[in-house]
């Protein structure tokens, strides 16, 4: 049996993938949007290949992968009738993890989170009919706490629906959350709430750069608009793989629903600021009472032309300011208590992501798909 997983070409999605392949027994059937299975393969290749070579992912594909052809928001997930009566059969349990998260486009988040989710519940429900579901995970996120300010938010308080959001990306995020514990009343529901996932404390490579663009927006600026004493939270993706993977394949997790954050531990930015100086040659000021002048300064150079070169940054920085300033984080005592161990501070591997980043000019350097070697293999449905 399989554990079908959306999401496995992202980012996140491909440390869950990897985790279940190297440290689990099952199999992994993986909904893949391409045109073909050939570029499906080929799709994976490229986001698997953050953690291992070729020889490793072909192994896996030849023996424990399901690549499923097909799109989040089509009916049926984009499987013809064969290939939706194969991935039920073989599926004992989901992990939903694929999203949209493009803050600025309510229609893509409504698209993509909302339809997206209700078409992995449909399979949830036809697996549970058929042979019975283990468990349904869904990767929601902390954002789904809406406004908040100097807080510290557990998870038995994070959703108050009388709350504002932050964007469309929390508000459907927190809906689809309600949708699946409504539709699958009987299932063994798993929540995940990741916060602000920057970065590997491993190494520095990272395949995922929005918001490391506005990280390094900030780290070069002289003066940052924040009191020194705010603090973001900020986890490591290998922290957060690890968490959904340990928790999803074990026999009884503890909780409901895990903040996957640093929680009481994340750094002020005095403290960030702190390590990255000295290594960037520089000395940073704060300034809190400019947050309001450089608000607006963001908002008018998103609007510059894009041959200037400062309309990515700024774009990135206006949807992420909201959550720049709120000087709150989540516990986190929950998963520590599953896992046994907290993340690794920002602090320890920041300037490595940085010199990354900045050095590949914000793109991760891919590996083709070797040309000597056949796409088309037998675990395609």
């Amino acid at each position: 049996m399989a554990v079908f997983l959306t999401g496995a070409t992202g980012y996140l999605g491909s440390y869950i993938a990897q985790g279940i392949l190297r440290n689990h027994k099952e199999n992994l059937n993986l909904l893949v949007r391409a045109d073909s299975p050939e570029a499906g393969r080929k799709r994976l290749w490229k986001s698997l290949q953050l953690h291992m070579d070729f020889e490793e992912f072909e192994s896996y594909i030849e023996d424990r992968i399901t690549v499923y052809t097909g799109d989040l928001t089509s009916p049926k997930l984009g499987m013809n009738d064969d290939m939706w009566d194969q991935c039920v059969k073989s599926t004992n349990s989901i992990i939903h993890c694929a999203a949209s998260l493009n803050r600025k486009s309510a229609k893509a988040c409504f698209n993509v989170n909302l339809r997206g989710t209700l078409e992995v519940v449909k399979l949830a429900t036809d697996v549970r009919d058929h042979h019975g579901l283990r468990r349904f995970s869904d990767v929601s996120t902390v954002a789904v706490a809406g406004f908040r300010n100097n807080e510290v938010v557990d998870e038995e308080h994070i959703i108050e629906w009388s709350r504002s959001d932050y964007d469309p990306y929390a508000r459907t995020k927190k809906f689809c959350e309600h949708m699946v514990h409504e539709l699958l009343p009987t299932t063994d529901i798993r929540i995940f709430r990741p916060a602000t996932v920057l970065g590997d404390s491993r190494f520095p490579q990272t395949s995922q750069f929005d918001m490391v663009r506005a990280f390094v927006f900030l780290a070069k600026l002289p003066v940052l608009p924040f009191r020194p004493d705010w603090r973001m939270d900020i986890v490591p993706a290998n922290y957060v793989g690890k968490a959904i993977e340990h928790v999803h394949m074990a026999d009884d997790p503890k909780y409901p629903s895990y903040n996957l954050s640093s929680g009481v531990s994340s750094l002020s930015y005095a403290a960030v600021v702190r390590a990255l100086d000295p290594a960037l040659g520089k000395t940073t000021r704060f300034a809190p009472s400019l947050q309001w002048p450089f608000t607006r300064m963001v908002e008018t150079l998103s609007n510059t032309p894009r041959q200037w070169g400062v309309a990515p940054y700024a774009s990135i920085m206006k949807v992420f300011l909201p959550y720049l300033t709120n000087d709150t984080v989540f516990d986190n005592s929950r998963v520590i208590e599953e896992l046994g161990y907290a993340p690794e501070p920002f602090d320890t591997y920041a300037y490595g992501l940085f010199r990354f980043a900045v050095d590949n000019g914000f793109q991760y350097p891919y590996k083709p798909w070797p040309d000597s070697r056949p796409t088309s293999r037998k675990k395609v449905a």
